[in-house]
């Protein structure tokens, strides 16, 4: 077996059956397995999830922890996929991530494109904005070699933001063995709202700082994190000026909602939610889902 997917799971009934499915032809064939660390969902997550045949562990608080449990405790091949339950790995998808990793001198690591889907306006800005962020200091390793991230002892389980660029962090200090695939997996966002995903922000503003200091605030922290490279460069460096320039609609969009965020940002981890009533009714949203 070549391959374990990890999927962190909480309450995640309307999407668990679409992803776990998308894997059915890797698992029939015997390269790949599905296992589900879930973080008691008080839904039919698990019981849909092993209606199609995924394997259940149970794991919380968050998903570091979940997918450390995941792949460092329940997988059994030889690399690791991280994928969130409202993604969709198309088979071409999934066909050239086993190829690249089945060659003979393969990759420790890999990007994997990402497609946002979802409806109305606000997901087309979102998805045209994911796609300059491939492979840059933005997007975060999602098949990584599972003896490297015993390595490197996987999540932080202390971070619930962050989390992914700081393990791409470690993991790149070790090796520079990556790939990005061609191809790309589904992220299905549904229908945005700049509310939500606001608020989704506000959640993970509290816990920023603590990867920030983690890192001693150091030049790719600014990056991530300031305004010139994420409103400006990302979009400009390596010809990507062109595809930006020939959507001014998209890219002012991006500009508009991103500096909402920053707003955010600034105030959000201050203000935000000491109350346990709020922190539950996002928690469902923000536990399995990237920055």
């Amino acid at each position: 077996m070549l391959l374990s997917i990890i999927i962190p799971t909480k309450n995640e009934a309307a999407n668990i059956v679409d992803c776990v499915s998308s894997f059915s032809e890797a698992v029939s064939r015997g390269v790949a397995e599905v296992i589900v660390v879930d973080n008691t969902s008080s839904d039919d997550t698990v019981r849909l999830a092993e209606g199609v045949g995924a394997r259940i562990v149970s794991q919380g608080p968050e998903r570091s922890s979940q997918r450390n449990r995941g792949a460092l405790k329940e997988a059994i091949s030889d690399y690791v996929f991280f994928v969130d339950a409202d993604m969709r790995v198309p088979k071409e998808t999934m066909t050239e991530i086993v190829a690249l990793i089945s060659v003979s001198d393969p990759p420790d690591a890999l990007y994997v494109r990402e497609q946002i889907a979802g409806c109305g306006f606000w997901a087309r800005v979102r998805n045209f904005e994911r796609s300059f962020y491939d492979a840059t200091c933005i997007d975060g390793l999602r098949v990584i070699r599972r003896s490297l991230l015993a390595e490197v002892g996987g999540f932080d389980e202390s971070l619930y933001a962050g989390e992914d660029w700081d393990l791409d962090r470690r993991l790149l200090a070790r090796t520079s063995k990556t790939a990005i695939t061609k191809n790309a997996l589904i992220h299905d966002e549904g229908t945005f709202t700049l509310r939500g995903h606001l608020r989704k922000k506000q959640y993970y503003a509290k816990n920023f700082g603590a990867y920030c200091a983690k890192w001693n605030r150091d030049e790719i922290i600014r990056r991530q994190f300031g305004l010139r490279y994420r409103l400006l460069t990302v979009f400009m460096e390596k010809g990507k000026w062109r595809r930006s320039l020939a959507r001014p609609d998209l890219l002012f969009g991006i500009w508009f909602y991103k500096s909402l965020v920053g707003v955010v940002f600034l105030f959000g981890g201050k203000s935000a939610g000491s109350s346990r009533d709020w922190s539950s009714s996002v928690d469902r949203e923000v536990n399995t889902k990237g920055q």
